[in-house]
């Protein structure tokens, strides 16, 4: 397979995955909103999975050395499709995100 070939799969699968955490994420408060604290419960633990791959890993995520490898490019983005400010910032606005939409879940729990 060729370099080029190998890094687009790459930053698809990279791009997906990071899809798939951002929804959690995002669905987070609306599951309970909804009182669905057993989806909620589901959500946390997916993203919880998540941040402790990433800590095992020097809080990068083990794709971005394999993407590395196939490319000089070291730009925020260069193993994912994303735009680079979002790439830069990643953690920290969907860090944030969590901790709110977690914060946000217990309160509703609580309340129930």
């Amino acid at each position: 397979m060729k370099p080029a070939t190998a890094l687009v799969l790459i930053k698809l699968v990279h791009t997906t995955a990071w899809a798939f955490f951002a929804a959690c994420i995002l669905a987070l408060p609306f599951a309970a909103a909804a009182g669905r604290f057993d989806v909620a419960a589901v959500l946390i633990g997916f993203v919880l999975i998540e941040i402790l791959l990433l800590a095992g890993n020097g809080w990068a995520c083990p794709l971005t050395a394999v993407a590395a490898r196939f490319t000089g490019d070291r730009r925020d983005n260069f193993d994912i499709y994303l735009p680079r400010l979002l790439a830069r910032y990643n953690k920290q606005v969907f860090g944030t995100l969590f901790v709110a939409a977690t914060l946000y879940t217990a309160w509703c729990w609580w309340q129930a």
